[in-house]
């Protein structure tokens, strides 16, 4: 085991590695605990690039550990802000059916939502217009009040100005390689009694070194968003389509964003490269034999369709595809022009090889001296600081004993 004197080192400055390190500090403040972050700033991937919505937690099984976190990470983010002055749109969200069969899938939701504790409400089609006036919807509606919008790149800085205050370090431009020796993890060149992987889209790829995650591979599925200023679609609330009954995307939905605009989308388009923002860079050789063995896995699988993804998705590249779906919800989106694009995201997805499965819960793998979160999707940055807890509890204070 590792003795409490030692250090720890984080890989990965992102809302998991920050609130890994402010959990441990919390815990166990005579701990050394350093993050090594790639990038020369925070917020370059993941936890820069999401939609800023503060997710209720209602989407999600009850037994699964987004559940478990969502709800009590939407409050908690809410009171950071509010401890650093960070704004915060208190819009709530609307789930709209577009037909007889959304329309009964949302009692699936409702159930969901209340077995997990979240506030959440079904209302007849007639209370729409007093929520939100512009949308549309097939005889009733999921109301979401606790849904919320605020500034990922603000957060992100608040999450570390915390943990740089608990005596925690921070080394930018620090690329990791890990290495096994015997049953334990090294850094070369560094001192580091526990190794906590929270690189994101990199934990499988540096779990994989040491012979973990050979079970998965990753796809990586690029959101590409447009948005329009507020006041030429001056929506009240976010409006989401209800989910569709296979495939693990919330589909394209109207969202509002600090800066006075109304975005829709995303895409979920599958792509080569995990970082791979533009047509050409971003992405490796690595990246393209791992998302090309996870697709073929998709495809043979039958949990997901992913013809029908690949099918539905394409389209959305152009700009036309995405209003048209807006419409869907917002019918007054149609009829805005001026439409800009916005950068993209990217969610890095872990597919299970042998059953064809897109991982949809938060993996957590620990191996000698070593933790590797290696799934962290959405609502990872809502539910970051109890996961953070959550992980320092089960995962990592075993090792320190």
């Amino acid at each position: 085991m590792v003795p409490e004197s030692k250090d720890v080192s984080i890989i990965g400055a992102g809302v998991i590695g920050l609130s890994i390190g402010i959990a441990l500090l919390d815990s166990l403040p005579n701990l050394k605990v350093k993050i090594f972050e790639k990038e020369s700033h925070l917020g370059a991937h993941a936890s820069g690039r999401n939609s800023g919505v503060l997710h209720a937690g209602f989407y999600y099984s009850p037994d699964s550990l987004k559940a478990k976190f969502c709800r009590d990470g939407n409050l908690e983010l809410k009171k950071l802000c509010r401890e650093h002055k960070i704004p915060i749109l208190a819009t709530g969200k609307v789930v709209v059916a577009r037909n007889e069969a959304e329309n009964l899938r949302l009692e699936s939701l409702l159930e969901r939502g209340l077995a997990n504790g979240v506030e959440i409400e079904l209302l007849a089609r007639n209370k729409l217009s007093k929520i939100e006036p512009l949308a549309e919807t097939h005889e009733r509606f999921l109301w979401s009040p606790n849904t919320a919008v605020s500034d990922p790149a603000q957060i992100i800085k608040a999450l570390k100005s915390n943990f740089l205050e608990r005596g925690g370090q921070i080394q930018f431009e620090k690329e990791i390689k890990l290495r096994r020796e015997n049953d334990d993890v090294i850094i070369p060149n560094q001192s580091s009694g526990l190794i906590v992987n929270a690189s994101g889209a990199q934990a499988d790829r540096l779990a994989r070194r040491l012979g973990l995650a050979r079970e998965f591979a990753m796809v990586p599925f690029m959101g590409v968003y447009s948005s329009i200023p507020h006041q030429k679609l001056p929506i009240r609330c976010l409006v989401y389509p209800v989910p569709h009954s296979v495939n693990p995307f919330l589909g394209v939905h109207l969202t509002l964003t600090m800066d006075k605009k109304v975005k829709i989308g995303p895409t979920a388009i599958p792509i080569l490269g995990r970082e791979q923002y533009g047509i050409t860079k971003g992405w490796s050789l690595s990246d393209a034999t791992q998302a090309i063995r996870a697709s073929v896995s998709l495809i043979r699988g039958e949990a997901h369709d992913f013809s029908k993804i690949v099918k539905e998705e394409l389209p959305k590249l152009w700009r036309r595809t995405l209003i048209k779906q807006a419409t869907t919800l917002v019918p007054k989106a149609s009829f805005v022009h001026g439409w800009s694009r916005r950068p993209p995201g990217i969610r890095s997805q872990l597919v299970n090889l042998g059953s064809g499965k897109l991982e949809q819960d938060f993996i957590v793998e620990v191996f000698g001296n070593s933790v590797h979160v290696l799934n962290a999707v959405s609502p990872g940055w809502t539910s970051c600081l109890p996961f953070g807890r959550w992980i320092v509890e089960e995962k990592i204070r075993p090792l320190l004993r």
